[in-house]
């Protein structure tokens, strides 16, 4: 069974990035709201993951997952998938180094995965969303969808997050490869795309993007549409 049929079961999705994890007054934002009747949340993201020089110092955010300041998140999403919420993390993002650290040698490549993959099996996550907003060769993605898949199987889930335009031209893209040519070496391995249609990647005020895509050749069960839900954030 492929991804993609594995997860037909959790269509439509409605998949939320849980980044900002504490107020100004460093008190834990709570994500439970999010299992309040009439919120049919589907995945919850939890940004960002980054693999820093030191191999062994990942960090959420600014601090070492396993910081203080985190235990209300690791118990509130473990409440989360006993309500069969899927809880996924996601690495990279904007702040750049952690897929330049995995696209070098096959040492290397070993020297940086294997905390991370220590990582997330610490954590029980769902899968991984790969947010890769820096340059990285197409045999070093292929490479690591690979070996995620070997290490944890064909149910954990593997999505990336592409901004909107480059599914459609290759060259307006912030990750390096071409998503045509992933999808067509690994699709059966990716089971959706978190498209970035703000910050000038993408227009939603109408659907002309999300149907060219479509017109593509694109499957629409594998493209979610991604929108800036604070207003305080530039879209």
């Amino acid at each position: 069974m492929t991804q993609a049929d594995a997860l037909k079961d959790v269509l439509p999705r409605l998949v939320v990035y849980y980044q900002t994890h504490h107020d100004k007054s460093d008190k834990p934002i709570s994500i439970l709201p999010l299992l309040q009747p009439g919120i049919s949340v589907s995945h919850v993201i939890l940004a960002a993951i980054h693999i820093n020089e030191d191999p062994n110092a990942i960090t959420l955010n600014d601090h070492a997952p396993d910081h203080q300041r985190n235990s209300t998140l690791w118990s509130e999403l473990s409440t989360l998938q006993a309500c069969e919420v899927k809880v996924m993390g996601m690495l990279g993002g904007a702040a750049k180094g952690s897929y330049a650290r995995l696209d070098g040698s096959d040492k290397q490549f070993e020297q940086y995965y294997v905390p991370l993959r220590d990582f997330v099996r610490q954590r029980n996550f769902d899968g991984l969303d790969l947010c890769v907003e820096e340059k990285m060769s197409l045999s070093g993605i292929l490479r690591l969808i690979d070996r995620l898949k070997s290490d944890f199987g064909q149910d954990f889930i593997i999505s990336l997050a592409p901004v909107a335009a480059a599914m459609l031209d290759p060259t307006k893209n912030l990750s390096g490869f071409s998503y045509m040519d992933l999808e067509s070496a690994r699709g059966s391995d990716i089971a959706w795309y978190n498209m970035q249609f703000y910050c000038g990647w993408g227009d939603i005020s109408n659907t002309y993007m999300y149907d060219f895509m479509v017109q593509m050749g694109w499957n629409p069960e594998k493209l979610v549409v991604g929108m800036v839900t604070n207003p305080e954030t530039e879209t």
